[in-house]
């Protein structure tokens, strides 16, 4: 089994990286394979809405000229998305947000095949707006029909994750609980 981690903050080693990790490490544990993009390298452009991937119908999304199609292809192989995203205000980067939009039309205009993989949902915040993220990334697993392992205190560390010691609790069990989920779904 493998799990597919992306990081969607433009800060390749920041906050959003350290919980990724956690969960990971869990994942890890369980003798699931993890691996981990960040989007800090990568470019992805924004849906252009041209809606080529429900015309052609052919699994592809019509943008070829960035790092789409390659991470999507390894969602598409993955048993389990784990999404990270900071808290920019109030919601995740501009990088996840164009990511799950060209993932969540394609998928959709290509009968669903990222439904059933488990989906799971973390994010990181200096303070305020965490909520708004976390519901972002789960509407996008839920419009895929995924399935979200969840945790008693949702995905999300408030400031440096080396003082939320609930936070990285959290992470841990997440990363437990997805690992449990894929277990029971193979």
């Amino acid at each position: 089994m493998k799990v597919l981690a992306i990081n969607g903050s433009p800060r390749k080693n920041g906050n959003t990286s350290i919980i990724i990790k956690a969960v990971c490490e869990e994942l890890n544990k369980e003798n699931i394979e993890t691996e981990i993009i960040s989007l800090s390298d990568k470019k992805i452009d924004g849906c252009i809405s041209c809606y080529m991937c429900r015309t052609v119908r052919n699994g592809k999304c019509a943008v070829d000229l960035d790092d789409f199609m390659n991470i999507y292809e390894k969602m598409l192989v993955a048993d389990g998305i784990l999404l990270g995203s900071p808290t920019y205000f109030s919601d995740v980067t501009s990088e996840m947000k164009a990511l799950i939009d060209r993932a969540g039309f394609v998928n959709k205009n290509n009968d669903y095949p990222l439904k059933y993989k488990v989906g799971a949902a973390i994010v990181s915040a200096r303070r305020a707006g965490a909520i708004h993220t976390f519901d972002t990334l789960l509407h996008f697993f839920s419009g895929c029909q995924m399935i979200i392992p969840t945790t008693p205190g949702w995905g999300m560390v408030i400031g440096e994750p080396k003082t939320d010691e609930e936070g990285m609790r959290n992470m841990s069990l997440l990363g437990k609980n997805m690992a449990w989920l894929l277990k029971r779904i193979q």
